[in-house]
């Protein structure tokens, strides 16, 4: 990997603390030819948000605090916001972060589908994915929209690990994938993990504490999240609407009755785009970054010490990921999801 990608992560995170101060670490300074990024501390209590979920620790704004980033940092990055001038000037500044976008494209849209390993490492359930010409179908529509759809400044691996937590915040970092694509990716990134870590529990669980309090509370974090986040942006939308914001001119869109109409069809597909890719990642995750050396690693299941549950935690979660990728639009609500 270049080391080009430090660069794009200094400018991704001052962008991104200018739309949301409150939950991204401010940089002090970025020095581009040692490839060094001076920036805020984040003292203990903090810790790595994987770890707190595998430990079973509650963070009761975690929902609160997730939603205010997604809604700020997409919705003022969004054309829904800014005109298309500015917009295509940072899409173009961010294009040269190519690397990065050509591993997370590799990683999520194309091993685990192909033949990349050799047969002693394939079992049943991941040649079944391989085999599976409906579930190619969709992850070829959702690599589409990766590498196509400039929607607004993504994370671009906003996973677990991305987060470091306390009970009172949160804070997000690692930006060093940030480019402008699809909204859903971030999202589903987020929440796809929390679902990870709600179907590793099993794992966790002993004759002290058998986590089904700790599960509740991360599917209700996960309605939360995308409920709070649902709110936030319309609202933002709205007060917005006749501002210099692009996608939609006032002049065009110019009665409550077809605004209504394209925000509802916006969140919609929106939300569509999250559960799809909530579901890549998943699957991503759980069959191709657990088997590379120096990738981001799936701690939650492999820190289960029983192999049997370890196996049947991700089972689990691989056959839930197949469902969610394939029948996505047949939700209508986040409570569907997690009922």
């Amino acid at each position: 990997m270049t080391k080009e990608r430090a660069f794009f992560e200094s400018l991704a995170l001052k962008e991104k603390g200018k739309l949301c101060p409150e939950h991204v670490p401010e940089v002090y300074h970025f020095d581009r030819t040692m490839s060094l990024i001076g920036m805020r501390y984040l003292e203990p209590p903090h810790i790595i948000l994987r770890k707190g979920l595998i430990a079973g620790v509650e963070y009761p704004l975690l929902a609160e605090h997730m939603s205010d980033f997604l809604a700020k940092t997409l919705f003022f990055s969004s054309l829904l916001f800014r005109s298309t001038t500015d917009h295509k000037r940072d899409v173009a500044e961010f294009c040269g972060n190519v690397e990065l976008c050509r591993l997370t494209e590799q990683v999520v849209f194309n091993d685990p589908y192909s033949n990349h390993w050799t047969s002693p490492y394939l079992d049943r359930d991941v040649e079944a994915i391989r085999e599976d010409n409906l579930l190619k179908l969709e992850v070829a529509e959702l690599k589409s929209k990766f590498c196509e759809r400039a929607q607004a400044l993504l994370h671009g691996d906003l996973h677990t690990s991305s987060v470091m937590v306390t009970r009172e915040s949160t804070q997000v970092y690692d930006l060093e994938c940030a480019f402008y694509g699809p909204m859903g990716f971030d999202i589903g990134a987020f929440l796809g993990n929390l679902i990870l870590s709600f179907f590793s529990q099993d794992g966790h669980a002993d004759e002290t504490n058998d986590r089904k309090g700790y599960k509740e509370w991360i599917l209700k974090t996960i309605e939360n999240t995308w409920n709070l986040f649902h709110h936030k942006f319309t609202a933002l939308w709205n007060e917005h609407r006749n501002g210099v914001g692009e996608a939609y001119l006032p002049a065009i869109y110019n009665n409550p009755e077809v605004q209504l109409l394209v925000q509802k069809k916006y969140m919609t597909d929106l939300f569509h785009d999250s559960l799809g890719f909530a579901a890549a990642k998943m699957i991503c995750f759980l069959i191709i970054l657990r088997r590379i050396v120096g990738m981001a690693h799936v701690e939650d299941f492999e820190s289960i010490t029983d192999a049997a549950k370890r196996a049947t935690c991700e089972k689990r979660a691989l056959d839930f990921a197949k469902i969610l990728l394939k029948e996505r639009r047949k939700f209508e609500s986040i409570s569907e999801i997690v009922s």
